[in-house]
């Protein structure tokens, strides 16, 4: 595996800023140039529609899924083009499936990734962990030059990292690369919607920049 290396004090401030926007709910936050953590951004590779859709289905997600389950687990559900990966952990196996469920019957939802865990739930510590290597893997994304940091969503749960996203082939191996190469990182499970290099090169704006090719 080769990663690009890069000054570490940047990237750790990167992942220290990400971290807390992420764990205080901030607004979008920019760094180097990126937007990183919110969804509403000019180079974002979904349509506007798609973007709406999103954020609507992620609260529906949240009501719906708390209010079958009640206090018995948590599940969280991150909607990128209307695929829906879900998230967290459920005392049994009914209760993952019942999840999964009443999500794939939200309106817009296309496909839902069901990765509960069935088991205890999170503690703080953990939840705390995960927000960290979040940060550092967004953090390390926007500092490779050859990729699009805002066209790639980061969701780690109990270290696992998911990458979501519209992106080429070499732009999602590339990012796996990266996310591979961060320490605390368990295991790199990609949740993208591939597009060919004709279809990203339709979609770009013209005169629009293009990420630097990896050496």
């Amino acid at each position: 595996m080769t990663v690009l290396a890069r000054p570490a004090s940047r990237s750790l401030v990167a992942a220290a800023l990400v971290a807390a926007a992420l764990a205080a709910g901030c607004a979008p936050l920019l760094i180097g140039g990126a937007v990183v953590g919110g969804a509403l951004v000019a180079t974002d590779r979904r349509t506007s529609g798609s973007l709406v859709d999103d954020e609507v289905i992620e609260v529906k997600a949240k009501g719906r899924t708390g209010e079958v389950l009640g206090e018995r687990g948590t599940v969280t559900a991150t909607s990128y083009n209307r695929m829906v990966l879900l998230t967290g952990e459920v005392p049994t196996d009914a209760d993952r499936s019942l999840a999964e469920q009443v999500v794939g019957r939200i309106d817009n939802v296309q496909s839902v990734v069901n990765e509960v865990t069935v088991g205890p739930m999170n503690t703080f510590g953990e939840r705390t962990k995960d927000v960290f290597v979040a940060g550092k893997v967004k953090a390390s994304i926007v500092d490779a030059k050859d990729l699009f940091a805002n066209s790639i969503k980061v969701v780690v749960h109990r270290g696992i990292v998911y990458l979501m996203g519209r992106v080429t082939e070499r732009e999602a191996n590339r990012a796996s690369e990266v996310a591979r190469g961060v320490s605390g990182v368990a295991k790199v499970v990609r949740v993208f919607e591939i597009l060919t290099e004709a279809e990203l090169a339709n979609r770009a704006p013209r005169g629009a920049a293009r990420p630097a090719s990896s050496p």
